[in-house]
């Protein structure tokens, strides 16, 4: 689960979180991110839905068994795949 200022969590899998190209940023550019940007620190997903690359975390907790963060427990689908249609629970 990644924990975020303002209480937003979103879930992610762990081969989700160790995919190709996923990362945290603090910077862009060589530059600090801004708060619009998800200053203190950015997690990239390029392959999930956007709402999976969450803005100012503040830490992660890792689980056995998958739990819905902020948009999931809304009815988003719990991965959100877009190649697969995964935007909302079925």
């Amino acid at each position: 689960m990644v924990h975020c200022y303002g209480d937003y969590t979103t879930n992610l899998s762990l081969a989700d979180l160790q995919s190709e190209g996923v990362l945290f940023a603090h910077k862009h550019n060589g530059e600090p991110l801004t708060p619009e940007h998800g200053w203190p620190l950015r997690l990239v997903v390029p392959h999930l839905y956007f709402w999976k690359s969450a803005k100012w975390v503040r830490g992660l907790t890792f689980t056995e068994h998958d739990q819905p963060g902020f948009w999931e427990s809304a009815g988003y689908h719990m991965r959100g795949d877009p190649w697969k249609e995964e935007r909302y629970s079925r």
